[in-house]
């Protein structure tokens, strides 16, 4: 599946350098934001494979499929799809979509697949316990022991690793819990079990973390705190496998996201890319004149010579300027044709 790739080049009559973005292959229409020179350019998809082939994959997915016992069509259906190192993949999607199900698969809980599951260079197969000591879970429902404290919980899970381990007081305090160490979880809100739950999937340093919707009823503080951890561990090289419906943590975390609808991955791409290639290429600007608020929207080509546009700029008194993105939950809506729940 190809995807959107950028290059920079050099006008020919003005000389000015620009930007042009699109599919490897293909024809794009290239204006000149600066002279008004028009032209015909095709990215090399050489261009592209070289960039791919720098990228090490931690885990490679080809064909995959499974299907549940009894169950009469697939819960996935020969999919494919890489994670980089370093990157953070969203897996978005609708309840039901498969996305669970095919971290359950990666995870090594369920069996009988079809397909190639390759992690860290090894068939998933051929892995044995060593698997679990690079690899870091957090499940959408927090399970924990109830009578124990938050530091003992983080104590017992630490002695299942026969590598060294994070200290449960040094994860405790990464999210606010420290004063809570040597409470019992039973007494816990759901936002500071969930809370424990992220940072336990923390404890063996794991290069690859798989996270099923680590915000769900977090208050803002707390999803901000978990949200910045997941982007330390991207800045310190671990991948991360995100499932998610909550678009705007997918935007504002990933390099890349698959959306999967009923089994099937209908589109794997950068957010960034998404919202060029389906935004609405203009901005909108909201000005108040004679005490009404009032919206005119100007085409992004040849928008700084654009004497309606300067205009208003010089003017009125503009109160808002904003390009028309398309928000990830529109295009998703737009790709599929399904609603998000």
């Amino acid at each position: 599946m190809k995807e959107i790739t950028s290059i920079t080049l050099a006008c020919p009559r003005c000389k000015h350098t620009l930007t042009v973005q699109g599919i490897p292959g293909e024809k794009n229409q290239v204006v000149c934001p600066y002279c008004g020179t028009k032209g015909i350019f095709t990215i090399p998809e050489d261009q592209t494979r070289q960039q791919s082939e720098e990228l090490t994959n931690i885990l490679d997915i080809q064909n995959l499929q499974f299907t549940y016992p009894a169950a009469e069509k697939n819960a996935i259906d020969a999919i494919s799809f890489q994670i980089h190192e370093g990157e953070i993949f969203g897996f978005l999607g609708p309840n039901g979509a498969g996305k669970s199900t095919t971290q359950k698969l990666i995870m090594g809980l369920l069996k009988g697949y079809h397909g190639t599951i390759t992690v860290f260079g090894k068939d998933l197969q051929d892995w044995g316990t060593a698997y679990y000591e690079k690899i870091g879970v957090c499940f959408e429902s927090p399970n924990h022991y109830q009578k124990l404290t938050a530091y003992e919980n983080l104590d017992l899970f630490s002695s299942f690793y026969t590598t060294k381990t994070i200290d449960p007081h040094t994860l405790l305090g990464m999210v606010g819990l420290e004063a809570e160490a040597n409470h019992r979880v039973a007494t816990f809100s759901k936002g500071m079990k969930t809370k424990l739950n992220f940072v336990r999937a923390l404890l063996n340093n794991p290069q690859l973390l798989f996270l099923d919707e680590p915000t769900t009823g977090l208050d803002p503080v707390s999803a901000r705190q978990v949200k910045d951890i997941i982007l330390m561990q991207k800045k310190a090289g671990k991948s991360i496998f995100l499932t998610t419906h909550n678009m705007t943590d997918a935007d504002e975390l990933c390099d890349r996201v698959g959306f999967l609808v009923d089994g099937k991955l209908q589109l794997v791409e950068k957010p960034r890319n998404l919202k060029i290639r389906y935004g609405k290429k203009t901005v909108r600007v909201e000005y108040l004149k004679e005490g009404q608020l009032l919206r005119e929207e100007y085409s992004l080509a040849d928008l700084g010579r654009n004497p309606l546009f300067l205009a208003r700029l010089k003017e009125e008194s503009v109160q808002t300027i904003h390009t028309q993105e398309a928000s990830l939950e529109n295009i998703f809506i737009q790709v599929t044709g399904r609603q998000l729940q």
